[in-house]
């Protein structure tokens, strides 16, 4: 099973993003992790996201969301976290806006790892004091510094 720090890397983190809907957030990962990522194409990314939130909001609560889908072609999992500058409406269960977001990506035949990778970053983004050191980043140095040195403890 891959742990969520492989899935991460510089070029899949994004801090302060300015979007004003879940669909235009979407819409601006797949076109950062297409870019990030050069065999994966904005459609299918953007399509896959869409789809998922479709069958219910990935949104955990306390302005959190964990966007995901299967994507083919995709040889291993992969993840992006992203901050925004303003929390959006993202149809969470305890009605709050969403301001942090980790998008996880991940190849047809994962579904175990898929669930897996799920669990893991549930119970991270559950700690209160994690959540708030991403927030507290300036930075795509920082709040990628703050993400590992959390996960690190």
């Amino acid at each position: 099973m891959s742990s969520l720090d492989s899935l991460l890397n510089r070029q899949r983190v994004v801090c302060q993003l300015h979007a004003v809907s879940k669909k235009r957030v979407l819409e601006l990962i797949a076109q950062h992790i297409a870019e990030a990522e050069g065999s994966l194409e904005v459609g299918q990314v953007y399509t896959g996201l869409l789809e998922r939130e479709r069958l219910g909001s990935t949104a955990l609560g306390t302005g959190v969301a964990v966007p995901h889908c299967r994507v083919p072609g995709l040889d291993k999992p992969l993840g992006c976290l992203i901050t925004l500058a303003s929390p959006i409406d993202y149809d969470a269960p305890d009605g709050e806006p969403v301001d942090l977001l980790f998008v996880l990506l991940v190849p047809p035949d994962a579904a175990q790892e898929h669930l897996d990778l799920l669990a893991e970053v549930a119970g991270r983004f559950s700690d209160a004091g994690y959540c708030k050191g991403l927030r507290q980043a300036a930075s795509v140095t920082s709040l990628l510094e703050s993400a590992v040195a959390a996960k690190a403890a």
